[in-house]
């Protein structure tokens, strides 16, 4: 979708909704928020996820200011709503997650705009949340708004809001470049390009433990979304079986549903696993992560393994080259056809079992470049920037 055009759709709908968006207001204006705020996150939910845990991490950056969390989709399964502990949390899910009944989704629009229009000096934040976009038109013009993005998804919705985006950050430098792309192609005002931010994400860095395991452990961290192509993941698994080769396969996520059940007896299933010292535990007990999908911003789960020591195999899409270079810190999957990245996955993986001493080599490299790049503080630091 173009500039203009996207512009233009957003325009109508705020004309033909705004009937009950000021029902709304008038309702948010009786009933105020009981716990006034300068910093309003939304967030789509406490899923399991990296984008969540990166919405977490800003929340615990900022927490002096004592943020309200808006939860804007129905949940999942809640995995990781113990980060947001402590948190003044809103859950709407239930309310404006609902087609049927789809003029409470906009009417609480009013809600939320009369209660952020009241505030001084306030910021609303979106992190991969398509509710905040939906907000944008309706708050005061003095507002703060400043989004995340961690995939290129929404760039072709979202560019009919960026003369309302105060201050738009990205996760990887690709997804910034992208977007310039996009401004250079709709011939956007040079305004917009100041707007752009790159901030890098942050993790724990954990203690490093050298493990030595009778088998190659690989392990695939990460939800079943069609993206992901878990599928191939369990053919690597059933290849390498078949052929003897000592590895094991396991999977932490909602995937069993998208492996076929033939491949079942080639890979152990932990499921969505809530407990962050077991997370951990699988982290450190691991050989590899794999990752076979067809489009990626830089996961969470990537950053984390870099910062364990291990070994990243991917497929080399989008972001992951930027920080995973084939045999310096990791190995990536050139083929793009599905045939061939099952078969280009089993023989870097079997590199991998016939050589020991690259397997440490490339893990020891990319937790140098996890503490380097990915250290709490620098994360903070840039992200209280947005919040002044």
């Amino acid at each position: 979708m173009s500039y203009r055009t996207a512009v233009i759709k957003q325009r109508i709908e705020f004309i033909i909704i705004y009937p009950i968006v000021f029902l709304g207001k008038i309702y948010g204006r009786i009933r105020p928020l009981k716990t006034p705020t300068s910093a309003f996150l939304f967030s789509p939910s406490a899923d399991l996820g990296g984008a969540i845990k990166v919405n977490a991490d800003i929340a615990e950056c900022i927490k002096n200011k004592k943020p309200l969390i808006i939860f804007t989709k129905k949940p999942k399964n809640n995995g990781f709503i113990k980060l947001f502990d402590g948190f003044q949390c809103l859950d709407l899910g239930k309310k404006i997650d609902n087609k049927v009944y789809h003029f409470v989704n906009i009417f609480y629009r009013g809600v939320l705009a009369s209660w952020i229009n009241k505030s001084k000096n306030v910021v609303i934040f979106g992190g991969e949340c398509l509710y905040f976009y939906k907000m944008l038109p309706h708050v005061r013009k003095e507002v703060k708004r400043v989004e995340l993005c961690h995939l290129e998804t929404w760039f072709p919705y979202s560019i009919g809001f960026i003369d309302l985006i105060s201050d738009r950050i990205f996760s990887t430098l690709k997804l910034k470049e992208k977007v310039i792309e996009q401004y250079k192609a709709n011939n956007v005002d040079e305004k917009f390009y100041e707007r752009l931010h790159f901030v890098e994400n942050k993790i724990n860095i954990p203690a490093y433990h050298e493990v030595n395991n009778t088998n190659l452990e690989v392990v695939f961290i990460g939800r079943g979304s069609a993206q992901k192509r878990v599928h191939l993941i369990a053919a690597i698994a059933k290849s390498m079986n078949e052929k003897n080769y000592p590895v094991h396969f396991s999977f932490v996520g909602d995937v069993s549903t998208k492996i076929p059940a033939n491949d079942f007896p080639y890979c152990k299933f932990y499921g969505n696993v809530k407990e962050e010292e077991m997370l951990n535990s699988i982290y450190q007990q691991s050989d590899v992560l794999i990752l076979t999908s067809s489009y990626e911003g830089l996961p969470v789960v990537v950053m984390q393994m870099m910062a364990y020591g291990k070994v990243v195999l991917s497929t080399a899409v989008n972001a992951i080259p930027d920080y995973i270079k084939h045999n310096e810190n990791g190995l990536l999957i050139k083929a793009t056809d599905e045939k061939e990245i099952v078969e280009e996955g089993t023989e870097l993986l079997k590199t991998l079992i016939d050589n020991p001493s690259l397997k440490n080599r490339l893990g020891l490299k990319s937790r140098e470049i996890a503490i380097e790049k990915f250290n709490g503080e620098l994360f903070c630091k840039e992200f209280s920037k947005f919040f002044v």
